[in-house]
């Protein structure tokens, strides 16, 4: 009798246990779900903001270039599908013998990132066209931005004059903007190397600018750090030399072949035809050095 009222306890015991765990899996099952529930809520909003900045920055980015006597242009921009912030224009200054290169990237595709780009499109097109050195607009977009910027956030910016009466480009860099010169009949690329660090919110540099002599047949390229920084199956980076490499394969002369071969070139390297992070290329050429002059 003992053993049997031992047993019966013990079965008891067992019971209550199992039912403890029930209560406590059905619990978790309520959490997950609410987890889940949640989870799919953020999704979707991220999911959202994706497209909203998307179509944002295509509504943003330029559909028609000048048409800059001397000088051809070539450009591709492609949204990242994880992250970007991506800019770019080209544009004439009230001297129409001078036009801008503005190119810029900033981490994130967040509303921040966005507005971002918003300010240095509006203050480019309003002060640049005044004929400001690029230094000092870049300071002025320093002087813009930087107090707004949050957390680790980081810009880069290229922003390049070229005036065509002396066929020189005086341009300012600031943060990680891949620039490169390819002299015609030259081996080897000049490297527009950058003149101040990335806006942050530590940022207290003041921007400097350098200048380069443009002859026919040279190649100007400008791309933000998505083509660079691009990786292939292993996780290596295509990086500054992939890019150089590509421009010294492609043909000697045209623009649009020359996008095409750097573009080309990055695909086959990561194996995919959506980039992780916008990419943005800017090609020009210079192609001769005749002004005509208006009639009097």
């Amino acid at each position: 009798m003992a053993d049997e009222t031992d047993y019966k306890e013990r079965i008891s015991e067992l019971e209550h246990e199992l039912a403890v765990k029930d209560a406590e899996l059905h619990r978790y099952r309520l959490e997950l779900s609410k987890a889940n529930t949640a989870l799919e809520k953020l999704i979707t909003q991220i999911s959202q903001e994706l497209k909203f900045a998307q179509t944002l920055q295509k509504f943003l980015s330029p559909t028609e270039l000048p048409n800059v006597q001397g000088f051809e242009f070539s450009t591709k921009f492609l949204p990242g599908t994880r992250s970007g912030g991506d800019y770019f224009d080209i544009f004439e200054h009230e001297d129409k013998l001078k036009f801008g290169i503005l190119i810029s990237s900033a981490s994130g595709y967040s509303l921040s990132s966005l507005l971002l780009s918003v300010i240095i499109k509006i203050s480019s097109q309003m002060e640049a066209r005044r004929g400001l050195e690029a230094h000092k607009v870049v300071a002025l977009l320093a002087k813009e931005i930087v107090p707004h910027i949050l957390n680790e956030d980081k810009a880069s910016v290229f922003y390049g004059v070229v005036d065509r009466r002396s066929y020189e480009m005086q341009y300012c860099s600031v943060g990680v903007i891949d620039g490169f010169l390819q002299v015609y009949g030259q081996d080897g690329l000049v490297e527009l190397l950058p003149t101040g660090p990335s806006f942050s919110k530590d940022f207290n540099t003041e921007p400097q600018g350098r200048t380069v002599q443009l002859n026919p047949r040279d190649r100007l390229v400008i791309a933000t750090e998505g083509l660079k920084n691009s990786q292939n199956s292993l996780g290596v980076n295509w990086g500054g030399h992939g890019l150089s490499e590509a421009i010294a394969r492609a043909p000697k002369q045209g623009v649009h072949e020359l996008r095409n071969e750097i573009l080309y070139s990055n695909e086959k390297y990561t194996g995919k035809t959506d980039p992780v992070r916008d990419q943005t290329l800017i090609v020009t050429e210079v192609k001769d050095k005749v002004i005509k002059l208006a009639k009097t």
